[in-house]
């Protein structure tokens, strides 16, 4: 971007942002104000995609801190939220922060127990909820045990199924806006509101993530407003979304940090539209809908866009599917080119033959997925293979790597054009964070994005800073000249064999994911002889699999047990020990009887592995894996 460019689009953005004066409440005024007109969110109703403007959303909030503040919610307060993405999940989130409260999202697909220990810890005064569904339970986390002490108001959006209910704590979301509209008709209650807006400062905490928790209870994260908007803007300069139309897809849990930072408060600094999906189950049909100028999908949604555009051309008629693979085959090898010159096509011809392909060839594949509109697209939150990169790059779609966390507000490294190398996370984002690796190989980072340290736990704040550098807990190696981060691994994911060999699991496992078959694998290998692993693999495209072939099953069980089903596995497995030293292949490997789950423990709510959780619950198949027969052994 030129000094021109930059100067102009920083004159686009609402005042006190790039200073680090902004809030998040006081730039939703600002856009009500200045734009009030223009639509802010959209949302489908009965199968119509209704649109709410940026004066709507503001009066919404409006009414919603009104009625929080006549209950006594002020400064410091907390609001939980257990629901899907929608504009009230905005409306609840904003008005909380507008009297200088914090919002605290829980995880739709978390069980009461998880919710009741988040609710208790935070100390929550407000509850909203989502559905029938999360009332229930709110209401038995308040029955179980010592309940949920500090819990005052419980309030649901969608009350269906719910008019029996009499609990005092209970009111609709819909009633509680009522309420707050009442009280907005009154000068007083909005000047008062205002000031309370004003009187939020940038460094006070906007909003308490909860990490995953994949070794023990989950931590809250302290954000601040300056701190993720920070990230927003810094993340929106390098992609150059400012002065350019911007639409978005909100399918992920909002109480993540990616969807966070990615819909609400992108949207805030650079006037972005965000569609809510329908549901998470229907983010590929409402992408196509949508057509979005900017993605972010976690590698299980490529992984998912790309197995549905690979099945859908090879169920095509024979001359389309030949058509495809040949377009591929050039593709692929220019895609490699230009990653290998800097993101940039290393002649006139393969710009030429790349653009051409994406016409006559890739173009309809593209908005059959609702990608073909889509300038910006990215990746995060954990390992993505290379090959799945590669995929959408041939195809015309460059996906940037970014990488951060929790801790971090989000971001720290996004690739841009001319810094996207294949398994590498790009630069750091400048102005906002500073790096280092450790000894160890651990990256650190610090900078006013870093976190303002976990709630009520100053031990674990403590830990998790050295000299003021935030430990990220990643085995990296760092290209100098740049400031690109290539991720290795966790660093308590690493695994040490008997023999004293380092293994990086996730090299291995994304190897494995690669193929179609299967969806999800865990290694293990951790002071034994040998490197083995537990393999999930994937319903779909082994379900056809196996219909193609006339073997019959019934539920993931039985297609699992099938003979054909393990040959099939093993063929993967030993293309990918192809690609290994000797001491990092895999010796032996177990088809998991069933799928994990986050309600079965297993996985987190960001679908993360929890491998202490799994090595207990699978110690019958891990004992197959390692008898203590002489076969075993050797």
């Amino acid at each position: 971007m030129s000094a021109h460019d930059k100067a102009m689009a920083d004159a686009s953005l609402p005042p006190g942002v790039a200073e680090g004066r902004a809030t998040m409440p006081g730039l939703l005024r600002y856009r009500a104000q200045h734009t009030p007109d223009q639509i802010a969110l959209r949302e489908k109703v009965r199968g119509v995609w209704q649109g709410v403007t940026w004066g709507g959303y503001f009066q919404k909030v409006q009414a919603f801190a009104l009625y929080l503040r006549a209950q006594g919610f002020g400064p410091g307060d907390k609001l939980v939220i257990a629901s899907d993405g929608s504009p009230e999940w905005f409306y609840a989130d904003l008005a909380a922060q507008s009297l200088g409260g914090v919002t605290v999202g829980i995880y739709p697909t978390n069980p009461w127990p998880e919710l009741q220990y988040i609710v208790r810890h935070c100390r929550a005064k407000v509850a909203v909820c989502g559905d029938q569904e999360q009332t229930d339970k709110v209401l038995e986390a308040m029955r179980q045990g010592d309940g949920l002490p500090d819990l005052r108001h419980v309030l649901t959006v969608d009350w269906k199924g719910m008019r029996h209910y009499s609990e005092a704590c209970l009111l609709s979301f819909e009633e509680a806006l009522a309420q707050g509209g009442i009280l907005a008709k009154q000068g007083s209650e909005i000047s008062a509101l205002d000031a309370l807006i004003d009187g939020v400062l940038p460094e006070q905490d906007a909003l308490i993530v909860y990490t995953s928790g994949t070794t023990g209870m989950p931590k809250g994260a302290r954000i601040s407003h300056r701190g993720i908007l920070f990230n927003a803007l810094q993340l929106g300069q390098v992609q150059q979304y400012a002065g350019k139309p911007l639409s978005v897809v909100c399918y992920l849990p909002l109480c993540h940090v990616a969807e966070r930072l990615m819909s609400t408060v992108v949207q805030l600094v650079y006037g972005s539209v965000v569609y809510f999906a329908e549901s998470i189950d229907a983010v590929t049909h409402n992408l196509r809908e949508i057509g979005p100028s900017y993605f972010f999908g976690v590698p299980r949604i490529w992984e998912k866009l790309q197995h549905q555009i690979l099945i859908s051309a090879r169920e095509a008629r024979p001359w389309v599917r030949r058509v495809f693979e040949l377009s591929m085959a050039i593709a692929k090898p220019i895609a490699e080119r230009a990653i290998a010159n800097g993101d940039r096509y290393v002649n006139w011809r393969d710009a030429l033959l790349a653009r051409l392909l994406r016409w006559l060839v890739f173009s309809n594949l593209l908005a059959s997925v609702g990608l073909d509109r889509t300038w910006v697209a990215m990746t995060g939150g954990a390992s993505i293979s290379p090959t799945v990169i590669l995929f959408f790059r041939a195809m015309g779609v460059p996906i940037y790597q970014i990488y951060g966390m929790t801790e971090t507000s989000g971001v720290t490294h996004s690739q841009i054009h001319g810094h996207a190398r294949l398994g590498w996370c790009g630069p750091l984002l400048p102005k906002v964070v500073e790096q280092k690796v450790g000894d160890d190989g651990e990256l650190l980072v610090r900078g006013p994005i870093v976190f303002n340290g976990y709630l009520y736990n100053e031990e674990a704040s403590a830990q998790a800073f050295t000299e003021g550098w935030l430990h990220t807990g990643d085995i990296v190696v760092l290209e100098e000249s740049t400031g690109e981060v290539k991720i290795l691994d966790r660093k308590k994911a690493i695994l040490i064999t008997s023999g004293g060999k380092n293994i990086t699991p996730s090299l291995i496992e994304d190897s494995l994911k690669e193929s179609l078959h299967i969806s999800e694998a865990v290694l293990l290998g951790d002071g034994r002889n040998f490197i083995s692993a537990l393999i999930q693999i994937d319903l779909d495209t082994v379900g056809k699999w196996a219909q193609d072939r006339g073997l019959a099953y019934t539920t993931y069980e039985s297609l699992a047990s099938l003979p054909s089903v393990r040959e099939l596995i093993e063929t993967d497995v030993k293309r990918v020990n192809e690609r290994f030293s000797r001491v990092e292949s895999i010796r032996k490997f177990v088809i998991l009887r069933k799928q994990l789950d986050h309600d079965d423990g297993e996985l987190t709510a960001t679908m993360k592995v929890r491998r202490n959780v799994i090595e207990k619950k699978f110690a019958a198949e891990i004992a197959e894996i390692y008898g203590q027969s002489k076969e075993m052994q050797g």
